[in-house]
């Protein structure tokens, strides 16, 4: 599904237009990126974490040059289901 699709998905099931849909969802978006972006996690209950895993520094190989490399330490971010979100999709899978 792209964000188009989920935008007429969510505008068909609450009746608002899709302009507003559209609207509400960049904004939220926006704030997961500049939560994340400060270093905080954003915890929406019944559906997930959106957090910044942190990777350790590590040494890695270039290999077209064949040299070591270093990569420092940085933070990736992550999303990790809630328990609930997980148990809805495997009993919808089944």
């Amino acid at each position: 599904m792209t964000k188009a699709e989920a935008i007429a998905a969510i505008s068909d099931k609450t009746g608002i237009d899709k302009a507003s849909v559209s609207t509400t969802l960049e904004a939220f978006f926006v704030t997961v990126k500049d939560t994340l972006g400060e270093g905080e996690a954003l915890y929406i209950r019944g559906f997930g974490s959106f957090i910044n895993k942190k990777r350790a520094a590590k040494k890695a190989r270039n290999i077209s040059k064949k040299t070591t490399v270093t990569v420092p330490e940085h933070h990736v971010p992550s999303f990790k289901p809630s328990k609930e979100f997980v148990e809805m999709i495997k009993a919808k899978i089944k």
